[in-house]
């Protein structure tokens, strides 16, 4: 039972990253319906400007994780200004393979800066492990699994409280209709770039201290996995992407625990297969039927 309580925990652990970093997918789907391939490397870059503050200053571990979410978020809202809004109004391929350009340009930039070799990253975090009873739990994953509920809830109370948030959700309904209600549709999708490159930012340094190496490529699997996790519960909704994200560690750590590490991305991807056939909107998705 101890066994099974550690592998569901684990589950929990990597899939609150996994749900974190697909709310950056969602957000982006659901307001211009467009799917950013550049997400997993904001969390490469972001765990790089933890990695060169926490090495080359003395900064304390959390002014360190603040400042580097706000170089990712000055990236993203860049991003999204230099690349992603003069193809608005383009057909959504060129701007598909726009972001595959962008994620290209990250990757072989950071190679040229810091070099293919991946790098330790530095945990500087000591939080003692939990005891309950025969079950022992690691501080570091207890940490991880609040900072990450912590946020989906701020980030759900953001949307549906604030005047930005229902900005966000009308444009995400109707943009055009939106724009004729005064709304500033420029200002919206940036802030939606940039709560969604925080977010990244943060799923970088929760991640790297569950598992600390560093390297250009390692935003690409973390990525793709969160991408999966957004369809897998509904692309374009929030509570969608935090189940997604929670199925998708959970399964993966079953996986690794009962029947082999090597097919733990196959089991998750076939549960992915086997939701989209049974249901292809996801688990919390509708079907919206268009006119022709």
């Amino acid at each position: 039972m101890n066994i099974l309580l550690t592998q569901l925990i684990n589950g929990l652990h990597v899939g609150s990253v996994y749900a974190l970093i697909a709310l950056g997918y969602t957000m982006v789907y659901g307001i211009v319906k467009l799917i950013n391939f550049a997400h997993g490397d904001i969390i490469m870059v972001g765990a790089y400007a933890a990695l060169m503050l926490l090495t080359s200053t003395a900064l304390p571990f959390g002014i360190a994780a603040m400042l580097s979410v706000l170089f990712c978020v000055t990236l993203g809202v860049l991003v999204e200004r230099i690349a992603y809004k003069p193809l608005r109004n383009s057909p959504r391929i060129s701007s598909l393979i726009t972001t595959i350009g962008v994620s290209f340009f990250l990757q072989n930039s950071v190679q040229m800066i810091f070099s293919p070799t991946p790098r330790p990253f530095p945990i500087r975090l000591s939080v003692p492990t939990i005891v309950i009873g025969s079950l022992k739990i690691s501080g570091l994953t207890f940490v991880t699994i609040l900072v990450a509920v912590l946020l989906m809830i701020a980030l759900e109370l953001f949307v549906r409280r604030t005047r930005m948030g229902k900005a966000m959700r009308a444009v995400s309904e109707d943009m055009q209709a939106a724009q004729l209600m005064g709304i500033n549709i420029n200002t919206t999708i940036s802030m939606t770039f940039a709560i969604g490159a925080a977010l990244a930012a943060v799923g970088a340094i929760l991640y790297s201290t569950a598992y600390p190496s560093v390297s250009p490529t390692m935003g690409a699997l973390p990525g793709l996995k969160a991408f999966i996790a957004a369809v897998l519960g509904g692309i374009g909704l929030m509570p969608g992407a935090m189940l997604g994200g929670f199925i998708m560690g959970v399964a993966e750590s079953l996986t690794k625990g009962y029947i082999s590490t090597q097919l733990s991305d196959a089991v998750v991807f076939g549960i992915l297969i086997i939701v989209l056939l049974v249901k292809p909107s996801g688990i919390l998705g509708k079907h919206v039927s268009e006119k022709v």
